[in-house]
């Protein structure tokens, strides 16, 4: 069977005046850790992870882990654009127990393909042998990881895996050429668990499925049965929440004010959504939680 593994990608809850409110976050991980799903993904982008500080990453970390590890897979996310500050991460996240580790590229300035490797290595050191994935998303970063790249990062020893993030089906295909065949594909676009499949990956890291899970499921399910009426079915309502939700931050903050789980906001920069899409979103919580 198709391994088809959905990843939770955590928001982070912050006060309306821009404060860490770990109550919130607190519980919208235990919402996450209700979905059913493989794992999540912990302070990556829909985490907003560039806007937290260390206190609050060691907060936020030690948070996560206690709410999620008896029920799925939590991956911290650990990158940053130096690789100085990315191995501190690492280091904090280790001594609170985490066992699964992904990291962005080095983004801003550019970097060469010797630099982006020399990172990975230093963050392969890092873990000491636990999984860490390679997080991809040139149109945020600046940096791309060409195929023969990945290649060069897929020996190292803690590299288990990518994630990608707004990258066509044929880069998933052409990663997963070069690589070993027990190498973890994960797309970060939400809808295309199966489209994404079929190029090669073995899952999603979805943000929307923090809030809405059971279109998800249900698009999962319908896959490994293999009935093509289930399945067209099951990828119209993620289509539908995706279209509506989408990767917006904001937009998922509000679907937590109207389902009761936190009242927090964005520390970034996010458009806040107009009546006509919170009457959107309050639709597809209806049709789908």
């Amino acid at each position: 069977m198709t391994r088809r593994d959905i990843v939770t990608a955590i928001p982070t809850s912050f006060n309306r005046d821009g404060s860490l409110d770990l109550d919130g976050s607190r519980l919208i991980s235990q919402y996450v850790a209700k979905s059913g799903n493989e794992g999540a993904f912990v302070l990556g982008t829909t985490g907003e992870f560039p806007a937290v500080y260390e206190d609050e990453f060691e907060a936020l970390v030690e948070m996560h882990l206690a709410e999620l590890s008896d029920h799925l897979r939590p991956i911290v996310h650990v990158g940053h654009s130096s690789t100085y500050e990315a191995v501190r991460l690492t280091r904090i996240a280790r001594r609170l127990g985490a066992q699964e580790f992904a990291a962005i590229t080095p983004y801003y300035l550019p970097a060469s393909e010797d630099a982006v490797f020399d990172y990975y290595r230093a963050l392969s050191d890092a873990v000491e042998g636990l999984p860490l994935f390679v997080y991809v998303y040139p149109k945020r970063t600046g940096v791309t990881v060409s195929t023969a790249l990945m290649e060069r990062l897929a020996e190292l020893p803690s590299v288990v895996g990518t994630k990608v993030s707004e990258l066509p089906l044929d880069a998933i295909t052409a990663y997963r050429e070069v690589v070993p065949e027990d190498f973890i594909i994960y797309t970060g676009a939400d809808k295309d668990l199966i489209a994404a499949g079929n190029a090669g990956a073995q899952g999603v890291v979805s943000g929307v499925s923090s809030v809405t899970p059971k279109p998800f499921r249900a698009l999962a399910d319908a896959a490994n049965s293999g009935d093509q009426t289930e399945i067209d079915a099951a990828q119209a309502d993620v289509d539908d929440v995706c279209t509506i939700i989408g990767g917006d931050m904001a937009r998922m903050k509000e679907a937590y004010r109207i389902l009761g789980v936190a009242d927090g906001i964005c520390r970034m920069a996010y458009v806040e959504p107009s009546p006509e899409a919170i009457s959107e979103i309050q639709r597809v919580l209806k049709a789908y939680i």
